[in-house]
């Protein structure tokens, strides 16, 4: 039942997620800062109330660790959310965080020392090759769109190619966030839901730099049209109502996740994540008429089949399925 249940919260949570997000960053592109900010708060209280029980839990992992994963994973949360802001697409945001695989190869080469297969090696090039076509066809459209004038084209050109600097920069920062995470659980334990509360609490003194930012956007979603809940009855502004949508969905899809790498084998989780992130693609592309051509699908058939073959799923369940065949010979 519950492997049921947190399939069904990663789908209806993440799916949600990127909707809602979608939705603020198309009315204010420039909301990253102030939506990133409402999530951590979010997650920080909910995690002070039941995770530290109000402070008085001390943490199994040193506060001195927690500052140096917490810093990364700052920085990755906003670069990621303020790279809506220049020029970048919701597709290709999608399909440009799913190159995590890369850059988690690239540093554990380097910083690990580790070796991969022929076949991983194949899969990572896959994944890049999709990204690159992706990453290559925006590029086109960004400055074919901007047909005003060819400073305006140019200018859009170069906001869009921070954006891709901004994107690399957070999945390099993210994968070195990842191996510096895998390295104390092995020395701690693993306690995610510690590093869940810690990594969302700690960083909230950094938004004080940020402060005019989120401030500014608050009075613009205080002055958006007003919207009434269903059900409720309650009215509110709908920039207000998307934020807070948005970040209780994002809520939801963390518990599913936790509740899949608990109860669930990783194959069945990477599966999971890896149909959610296609489905949410599709969906952007639908609903909000996002502009995605052949050669965006050829990419995407790239990425998702070089995450599928990096994981092996072929090979697994091609042994879980050869297992009751032998148990069937031993009877």
């Amino acid at each position: 039942m519950r492997p049921a249940l947190a399939v069904g919260l990663v789908f209806a949570g993440c799916c949600s997620n990127v909707i809602f997000l979608e939705l603020l960053a198309r009315k204010h592109p420039g909301c990253g800062n102030i939506v990133t900010f409402a999530q951590f708060l979010f997650i920080a209280v909910e995690g002070f109330l039941f995770e530290a029980d109000l402070g008085r839990k001390p943490p199994a992992i040193p506060i001195r660790y927690y500052a140096i994963m917490v810093t990364m994973f700052f920085t990755v949360s906003v670069v990621n959310n303020y790279a809506l802001n220049l020029n970048i697409a919701m597709p290709l945001h999608m399909i440009f965080r799913s190159g995590s695989l890369i850059a988690n190869m690239i540093l554990g080469i380097i910083i690990l020392k580790k070796r991969y297969s022929i076949f991983k090696y194949t899969s990572i090039a896959l994944v890049s090759v999709g990204i690159f076509i992706c990453t290559f066809m925006s590029a086109k459209q960004v400055t074919s769109q901007s047909s005003l004038s060819e400073n305006d084209g140019f200018q859009a050109f170069v906001w869009w190619l921070l954006g891709i600097g901004a994107l690399t920069f957070a999945l390099l920062m993210s994968a070195r966030m990842g191996i510096f995470q895998e390295t104390l659980y092995k020395q701690f334990g693993k306690h995610s839901k510690e590093a869940l509360f810690y990594n969302h609490a700690l960083p909230l003194p950094g938004f004080i730099f940020l402060a005019s930012d989120i401030y500014d956007h608050a009075v613009l979603f205080n002055k958006s049209e007003l919207y009434e809940i269903p059900g409720i009855g309650v009215t509110l502004p709908i920039m207000w109502f998307y934020l807070l949508m948005n970040i209780i969905t994002q809520y939801v899809c963390i518990r599913g996740v936790f509740i899949l790498t608990t109860e669930c084998a990783s194959l069945t989780v990477t599966l999971v994540v890896t149909l959610r992130k296609f489905v949410s693609l599709i969906f952007s592309i639908l609903y909000f008429q996002n502009p995605f051509t052949l050669w965006h699908w050829l990419g995407t058939f790239f990425v998702f089949i070089g995450t599928l073959m990096y994981t092996e799923v072929w090979n697994n369940l091609g042994t879980t399925k050869s297992e009751p065949q032998k148990d069937n010979k031993k009877n």
